[in-house]
């Protein structure tokens, strides 16, 4: 990846977003929409570096476009980006979260999931099941259409954007009520009974360039439907730690969010000791929480084709809809 700073990655994001070439003043007033203050006189200054590097080019009074070049650059970003998705980028959603569990309001993470809009019907179909069982977050969800931006991703055309809570909720909920918490990977678990056994495959957060559960989605490695359906498969989860002192706290807190429609825990450990065979170090208690993609797992299990991001942005709970008032 070449040396250009976060203004230029921006910039870059802005011309790829586009459909048509954009000039200098455009692109200031798309930055100031993402909370980047950037006169057009320092747009053009940054314009100019990406031409030297290849990355934009020039058309005259229409403005400049993205090259092929500038696009790879900006994969390789978003994959820098994305190891901090895993890692400190957890930490600082879970710190962003303030969904209260007294009132039900406040901002939660949310992922984004993009499907045929010719699909939305039927992918809700497959989905209201997961959504209404403990293999969720939260049974709500929000809507958006083609053209819509959700933090710094737009829904493409012919496609919805489905929002779902992401599992990290649960950590600022837990971290709101004072409790220090580690998430430490992600991976599969496989349910039995309708209870979870033992993890089948794990990703641990740090250092992965890729979100665990979106991987194990596209590869279909999850039977979501049938663990709901017929209480066995396999399934996205995440192993959190607490401290062992806070454990009874910890469920209180969880217990007071339900009512609201969040979930989502699987299970907690007793002090010091294993949970589905993970070990987990003294003083500590094990937390499985359901991956907060789970409902869109079972969208694809049923042929459905998906794009999800995990933590694409902060949104106000109270703004979301129960799946289950919503027509389609």
């Amino acid at each position: 990846m070449s040396e250009i700073d976060r203004k230029e990655v921006a910039i870059l994001r802005v011309l790829d977003q586009s459909q048509r070439p954009l000039g200098a003043g455009k692109i200031a007033k798309e930055l100031r929409s993402h909370g980047i203050e950037l006169e057009e006189r320092a747009v053009r200054y940054h314009l100019e570096a990406l031409d030297d590097l290849g990355l934009t080019e020039p058309l005259g009074r229409p403005g400049r476009q993205i090259t092929p070049a500038g696009r790879r650059e900006l994969t390789e970003a978003r994959v820098a980006e994305k190891v901090g998705l895993v890692s400190s980028r957890l930490e600082s959603y879970a710190y962003e979260t303030t969904f209260n569990p007294a009132t039900g309001t406040g901002q939660v993470a949310l992922n984004i999931s993009f499907v045929p809009s010719s699909s939305l019907s039927r992918a809700l179909g497959v989905m209201r099941p997961v959504l209404n069982s403990w293999l969720a977050t939260s049974r709500r969800i929000r809507l958006f259409q083609t053209g819509e931006r959700i933090g710094n991703r737009m829904v493409p055309p012919g496609s919805v954007g489905i929002g779902t809570v992401c599992s990290v909720a649960l950590n600022g909920i837990i971290l709101k009520a004072g409790i220090p918490v580690q998430s430490v990977f992600g991976g599969l678990l496989a349910v039995e009974d309708n209870m979870g056994k033992r993890f089948t495959e794990v990703v641990h957060y740090g250092g992965t360039s890729l979100d665990p559960v979106e991987v194990f989605i596209k590869s279909g490695a999850t039977s979501v439907a049938l663990a709901v359906s017929k209480g066995t498969g396999v399934v996205g989860a995440s192993f959190r730690e607490v401290p062992s002192v806070a454990r009874e706290h910890v469920i209180s807190e969880i217990e007071k969010a339900k009512p609201w429609g969040v979930s989502g825990l699987v299970a907690i450990g007793n002090p010091s000791s294993p949970l589905f065979e993970v070990e987990v170090g003294p003083g500590r208690c094990g937390l499985v929480i359901a991956a907060g993609l789970n409902p869109v797992a079972a969208a694809e299990e049923a042929g459905i084709p998906t794009s999800s991001h995990a933590l694409t942005a902060l949104y106000p709970y109270e703004r979301l809809v129960d799946a289950n008032d919503l027509q389609v």
